[in-house]
């Protein structure tokens, strides 16, 4: 017997509360990893901010440091 044939023996005995939760679970873990590349666009995106505020504000940067 092959694990499809496991898989669906078992599905067939779910009920269709539980069947549900199944696919959720499935859906999850198959769906690409866009979300952590959103995360570090995001983070990409946030550095750049902080970047480019240190250079336009370097002088606040500055005085900050020394007091």
């Amino acid at each position: 017997m092959t694990v499809k044939d496991k898989l669906l023996e078992k599905i067939e005995q779910l009920s269709e509360p539980e069947l549900a939760k199944v696919l959720e679970f499935v859906s999850v873990h198959l769906e690409p990893p866009t979300c952590q590349n959103e995360t570090n666009m995001n983070t990409s995106a946030a550095w750049e901010a902080y970047l480019k505020s240190e250079q336009e504000r370097d002088d606040v940067y500055r005085r900050l440091a020394n007091s």
